[in-house]
């Protein structure tokens, strides 16, 4: 401990060329501090060193996730925006398809409701679940067969609805 507070100020000065940023080297030395405050399996030969050392490594680890986050955020903006001329435009379908979609949305969830009770079942631990036709057998007590026939007559009277 006494080699932190000896070497406090040329760990902040240190991280601060390393970081380009005064609040941010404050932030990783005082990280530094909570992890040498805790107890440690050994005593580090070269204290001062071991300052250092484990700053670096708080350092790379700051560094690696900002990259991360960075990566995820840009990834996120393709998903969400495209350039159109060089100007970022939504990615988003026009205002009819949403509503055309909602639509049919709200369509398709009203058609299951209406489903019998055990067809509805099977519809929804196969479709919506993701089991197999084998497991919605097992889970519901009956035959794969009558599994296939409740989704294939909940899939008619769905596409019905919808007008296909």
């Amino acid at each position: 401990m006494s080699a932190y507070l000896r070497k406090r100020q040329d760990l902040v000065r240190y991280f601060t060329l390393r970081l380009s940023s005064a609040a941010a080297a404050e932030d990783l030395v005082q990280e530094i501090y909570l992890r040498i405050a805790q107890p440690q399996a050994a005593d580090p030969g070269n204290p001062e060193a071991y300052l250092y050392r484990v700053g670096s490594n708080l350092m790379l680890d700051r560094l690696k996730q900002q990259r991360r986050a960075a990566a995820r955020d840009h990834a996120w903006q393709d998903s969400r925006y495209v350039r159109i001329g060089g100007e970022e435009a939504a990615n988003d379908p026009p205002a009819e398809e949403a509503l055309d979609a909602r639509a049919r949305l709200q369509t398709i969830l009203q058609a299951v409701e209406e489903l019998p009770p055990q067809r509805r079942r099977a519809f929804r631990l196969h479709k919506l679940e993701g089991l197999t036709h084998a497991d919605t057998a097992a889970a519901m007590g009956i035959s794969r067969s009558a599994v296939e026939k409740h989704i294939s007559a909940a899939l008619r009277l769905i596409l019905a609805r919808l007008g296909r």
